[in-house]
């Protein structure tokens, strides 16, 4: 049985739009998505992403919580 996707925030103030979830991935899984106001965010392949956990883990604001 396959892990659950990772979930890297629930809202956009959870996010610092750091990219460090962008750069630690392997799979290039994570992709970078502009909102309307311009902000990126991170967006999970769900079909590339091997639930490694390394994006949630290089967080800096989920691996401080």
């Amino acid at each position: 049985m396959l892990k659950e996707i990772p979930i890297l925030y629930n809202k956009k103030e959870e996010c610092c739009g750091c990219t460090a979830c962008y750069a630690v991935c392997t799979q290039n899984a994570i992709h970078m998505v502009k909102d309307e106001e311009g902000f990126e965010y991170p967006e999970i392949d769900e079909q590339q992403c091997v639930r490694c956990y390394m994006c949630v883990k290089t967080c800096p604001i989920k691996a401080n919580s």
